[in-house]
């Protein structure tokens, strides 16, 4: 029996010091990893557009450049733009940031007024204004040098989307099927497409939506916004409620809280219809995966990989769960990653 224990716990300690190792391995090789799992996405996002191109007898080379050329003439296009508004914005924002210190210091005398005392200084201290609106800006920021990269990127999505009719029979071979009969492996990989392709379409829904509402509420930098609610919806649960911050802040020192208040009500409408109805009635039960585990692999992969670690949360949960469920040792670690139902 005490050989027994004592087995687990040589195994067990084993098992962790490698996952150390190999942590410590991807944080180092961030820089090259980060590129390669976007172009990744991107060539996932694009492939169903090719197919789509050489269903009506398009060579796929001629299918794949005109596509990548179209994103690539929109991206830089988008990137323009919003670039002039973050850089205003982020000029701006000291002034921002003590107008909103100001409203604060207002709200807290007229709640002194109904006997609720609160200490100005520790109030101001423990809501600082500009730790919210900076750490948008910090995770643009850190986007942004991902995709300094941006000729190593394309050239790696086209490379996959050139390989991309035969990526299935080699997962297939390299997990030892080559008779194509672990089905699981399809299933797995026409859900990550899944979700990659709808999650896509409702946060350009969304980023659509949202910069409908900021126009007709006469908001600054509308366009940034938009962008900013389109990427921010691929982060599961608080990705939607980050990029509504910063409108919302500075709606109620430019334009008084009533506007303040509709872009809230706004934000939450948007995200509401589409993360409650829109989303779950085309993507199903989505990826199999418990809401605990979608927010704390949020942070998990966030810390390891960044901004682009958020993004790809759940794609890369999906990647580690399925392969925890391929080994009967390990079978055990994928049903707790999963959902109940």
């Amino acid at each position: 029996m005490a050989k027994l224990e004592m087995n687990f716990a040589t195994k067990f300690l084993f098992v962790m010091a490698c996952l150390v190792v190999m942590l410590a391995g991807i944080k180092a090789a961030t820089p090259i990893l980060v590129p390669f799992l976007l172009a990744l996405v991107i060539a996932i996002i694009t492939n169903p557009l090719v197919n789509k191109l050489v269903n009506y007898k398009i060579p796929r080379a001629v299918a794949v450049l005109f596509i990548l050329s179209l994103l690539v003439i929109v991206g830089l296009s988008l990137a323009g733009v919003v670039g002039q508004s973050f850089n205003d914005f982020s000029r701006s924002m000291p002034m921002y940031q003590e107008k909103l210190s100001g409203q604060l210091v207002w709200l807290v005398s007229k709640l002194a007024l109904f006997d609720i005392e609160i200490n100005k200084e520790q109030f101001t201290q423990y809501f600082n204004p500009g730790v919210a609106m900076s750490m948008v800006g910090n995770l643009l920021s850190g986007f942004g040098g991902v995709m300094a990269n941006l000729f190593l990127i394309l050239l790696t999505v086209i490379f996959m989307l050139f390989e991309a009719p035969d990526a299935s029979k080699k997962v297939h071979i390299a997990l030892d099927d080559p008779t194509m009969k672990m089905h699981h492996i399809d299933r797995f990989l026409d859900s990550v497409n899944k979700y990659l392709a709808i999650k896509t379409l409702v946060s350009l829904g969304t980023g659509i939506c949202v910069a409908i509402l900021l126009w007709i509420l006469d908001v600054e930098y509308v366009l940034l916004w938009a962008v900013l609610s389109f990427l921010f919806n691929f982060i599961p649960n608080i990705g939607s409620i980050i990029a509504a911050v910063p409108a919302v802040l500075l709606t109620l020192v430019i334009q008084g809280p009533a506007i303040a208040g509709l872009v809230a009500i706004g934000y939450i409408s948007i995200n509401m219809v589409m993360g409650n109805v829109i989303e779950p009635k085309y993507m199903g039960r989505g990826l199999g995966l418990s809401t605990l585990v979608v927010f704390l692999s949020l942070i998990f992969w966030g810390w390891l990989l960044g901004t682009v670690g958020m993004l790809l949360s759940v794609p890369l949960t999906m990647i580690v769960k399925i392969a925890l469920e391929a080994n009967e040792d390990s079978k055990w670690l994928g049903v707790l990653l999963g959902d109940s139902k």
